[in-house]
């Protein structure tokens, strides 16, 4: 499908970060436009959200398959409410979360802890968000 970027923003917030509230959501939406704005290091090859959000293997929700098997939950199955305009539109007219820094990873632990480092040695823990860990680059992340 040929979804424009606001398009592909808005359906990743509600695949990734739909029942995270408010903040949540917003705080997915700035790691895109983290990973859009930024000049060094690996992600800045990317110069698009729809780039960022199919790189291979960074969203679960565009895959279509994980582990062998059909992802229901994927951007392409996604019903989106106004909300989910609302924050696309938002992060991509500049907006961030504060609190956030320059978050260019996200992920859900499953626990109550974070670990202090993601993915790897690259990124440190900065804030978490609803069930969401975030992670800021490291001067490592400037090599990748």
């Amino acid at each position: 499908m040929a979804y424009s970027d606001l398009e592909c923003l808005a359906r990743v917030i509600k695949c990734e970060a739909g029942g995270e509230g408010e903040n949540g959501m917003k705080a997915v939406a700035s790691v895109v436009m983290n990973r859009v704005n930024i000049t060094y290091g690996e992600y800045s090859k990317y110069k698009t959200v729809r780039q960022v959000v199919f790189q291979p293997r960074q969203f679960v929700c565009a895959m279509e398959t994980v582990g062998g098997s059909y992802n229901a939950q994927n951007i392409y199955n996604m019903s989106l409410d106004q909300i989910h305009w609302d924050i696309a539109e938002w992060a991509m007219a500049g907006h961030r979360l504060t609190n956030l820094g320059f978050a260019l990873w996200f992920f859900n632990p499953y626990s109550p802890e974070c670990r202090p480092n993601f993915p790897s040695a690259v990124g440190t823990f900065a804030i978490r968000i609803g069930d969401h860990c975030f992670y800021n680059p490291t001067a490592a992340y400037a090599d990748t």
